[in-house]
């Protein structure tokens, strides 16, 4: 349902008093068009609205991971002043972060914060079929989402300031009130095997697909005001073949048909090259936040703008109305300091990959079924992993979770294994693993989207730990075993790779960081101090790590010269690794002057452009 209210122009600083006087009632009848949110919406991706309920909860792996507010300051030992710190984020009780080692680009060159192209080649799963003690793996089942990230202005989300597009005046700092308002966009890829989407990862069994992802955050500098019925609204759209969104992307009007992939949508086969464009023109017909993918391989084109033309919105913070919204990327280099003040990323221009979603089963426990009228019904889902991942006892894992969200036997973090929860409650903000949900079912299911009936199937036992905390908090899933990631054997999948990102004068970006904010769900993580925050975490058996081959026939084929290093994601790979960057060193220390709960390395030359590496340009501007 459409209204109309006046906006704040871009211009002004945006006020507590001036959107309460403004923008309170969304039927006042003045000049804007505001949307009110559908009762089933995307009002808030981490699923725990207050108001609304979610489209897609188990989504909920997919969203941005938010530090908390800050505090006065705290007293360390040796120390005769207190420090401000930074808190870990709850949405309405529930913990939210994420696992998701990253690297971050960075150059000083103009056109570097806003326009960029990657090159990269989808992984390759085993042959032989997965199997429900681990022992083949298949990409899906390790990261339900690599991802390309950038800073966009929007004026609506945290801190509620103005922010001019492409244009380093942009204050991104942590600790600046007058922080330019910034949304966290993320080019998410999804693997293939696990359908539905709706519900599970997978656009298709066969068949990778890609969509654009943009969160905001709806509250004042500090959380102030923070909005709990939109905390985290997001636009999502998939990346078409005729660039026009398969539903509505907006938070405020998403329905079934937004996470339904159409005859239009961008597939993609494992093994594709792909090359991996971000554009944003600031005029024209065209005008907008512009994600590209060719399909080198196929010669297919997808493409998406976050244009309001196409049904993007932002979000007022006080009544979670929407209005129609033109995104573009907020800063014009990729310097370091260039990045989203909410978010525990220290995140510009990122590679990211997600991870801590997967358990595999020998057997299922106690039936949770997703039933979303109007967009799906799925009733062989369940709650508790049993065996597998969990160990040899059948009766080992997480859940059930009841009604009121009391949950049965929840583990977490120990030094060297895990260990009971101290809360049973799910909304107790604990850094706990509280069930192992949602659970699909190995085989063939039957389930409704939208308004007919389908045939999905899961190729084992799988559980996404995704239904009452956000990941595996703790750390006994395949995310966190050696013989899971790619590492040679032809029981895993090939490691996807990457090569870029270049400007657009073609060269690549001189300087990286990497980073990762697993340290922020790790139940021992003192983030004020910095003790016990570890890469791998304690108790977990395994981190993977980025690396870098040059051998012929692992990177990108012809594209580049022979020599030349693409990047890898994983395990050190026997006769294939060139440089295995230190391992899970190369996640450097807790970032204690900014949030402890992310990782972060000192700033280094690009090891893509360092000794042993033939030079490298973008082959296809």
């Amino acid at each position: 349902m459409a209204a109309t209210t006046p906006t704040t122009p871009a211009s002004a600083h945006v006020t507590t008093a001036r959107i309460a006087t403004a923008a309170v009632n969304v039927s006042t009848s003045t000049t804007t068009k505001w949307f009110k949110p559908k009762h089933v919406s995307n009002m808030d991706c981490n699923g725990w609205s207050t108001k609304y309920r979610a489209l897609v909860p188990g989504h909920r792996m997919l969203c941005v991971d938010p530090h908390g507010a800050r505090s006065g300051g705290y007293w360390a030992p040796g120390r005769t002043a207190s420090k401000p710190y930074w808190h870990r984020f709850t949405d309405n009780g529930h913990y939210v972060g994420h696992d998701e080692p990253s690297v971050k680009f960075i150059s000083t060159a103009p056109g570097s914060g806003n326009t960029m192209t990657y090159f990269m080649r989808l992984p390759i799963d085993p042959r032989r079929p997965a199997t429900n003690t681990g022992s083949v793996v298949r990409y899906a089942q390790l990261s339900p989402a690599p991802w390309f990230g950038l800073p966009l202005c929007d004026n609506f989300s945290y801190p509620q300031n103005p922010c001019l597009p492409h244009s380093d005046a942009n204050s991104g700092s942590i600790s600046d009130p007058n922080a330019a308002g910034s949304a966290f966009m993320e080019l998410q890829f999804y693997p293939p095997g696990f359908t539905p989407f709706a519900d599970n990862v997978s656009c298709s069994q066969t068949q990778w697909c890609a969509a654009l992802t943009i969160d905001s955050l709806e509250s004042q500098f500090n959380f102030a005001h923070l909005n709990p019925a939109c905390t985290e609204p997001v636009n999502f759209a998939f990346l078409q073949r005729n660039g026009i969104p398969a539903g509505p992307p907006s938070p405020q009007l998403a329905n079934a048909r937004t996470y339904m992939p159409n005859r239009h949508t961008l597939l993609l086969h494992p093994g594709d090259l792909l090359k991996v464009a971000i554009t944003d023109p600031l005029t024209g017909p065209n005008a907008g936040f512009t994600a590209t993918v060719w399909d080198l391989t196929t010669h297919r084109k997808g493409w998406m703008t976050a244009s309001a033309q196409n049904g993007f919105m932002h979000t007022n913070y006080l009544n979670c109305a929407g209005t129609p919204y033109t995104f573009h990327a907020e800063y014009l280099t990729a310097s370091p300091q260039n990045q989203v003040p909410w978010a525990a990323l220290a995140g510009g221009v990122l590679m990211t990959q997600e991870m801590g979603h997967s358990e595999v089963c020998a057997a299922l426990a106690n039936r949770q079924p997703v039933r979303q009228p109007g967009v799906i019904t799925d009733n062989q889902v369940y709650s508790t992993c049993l065996g597998g991942t969990e160990g040899p006892g059948r009766t080992s894992g997480e859940g059930p979770c009841s009604a009121r969200g009391i949950c049965t036997h929840p583990m977490t973090q120990g030094t060297t294994t895990s260990i009971a929860c101290p809360s049973r409650s799910a909304a107790s903000g604990q850094l706990c693993e509280f069930a192992d949900g949602s659970c699909m079912p190995q085989g063939v299911r039957r389930v409704l989207l939208g308004s007919h009936w389908a045939r999905e199937y899961s190729p084992v036992n799988f559980c996404q730990d995704n239904a009452y905390q956000n990941g595996d908090l703790d750390f006994d899933g395949l995310d966190y075993r050696p013989t899971a990631w790619p590492n040679g054997s032809p029981n895993v999948p090939t490691s996807i790779s990457y090569a870029g990102p270049f400007t657009t004068g073609r060269q690549p970006y001189p300087q990286v960081q990497f980073e990762t904010d697993v340290a922020g769900s790790e139940f021992l993580c003192n983030i004020y101090n910095g003790n016990l925050c570890t890469a791998p975490p304690l108790s977990a058996a395994f981190y993977p790590f980025w690396t870098l081959t040059r051998r012929a026939g692992y990177g990108l084929g012809s594209l580049f010269p022979r020599g030349a290093c693409a990047w890898n994601f994983g395990n050190y790979i026997r006769g294939v690794t060139t440089n295995a960057l230190g391992r899970d060193a190369q996640y450097g220390t807790p970032d204690l002057a900014r949030y402890g709960g992310t990782l972060i390395s000192a700033i280094r030359a690009n090891p893509e452009l360092g000794a042993g590496c033939a030079p490298i340009v973008n082959p296809l501007p």
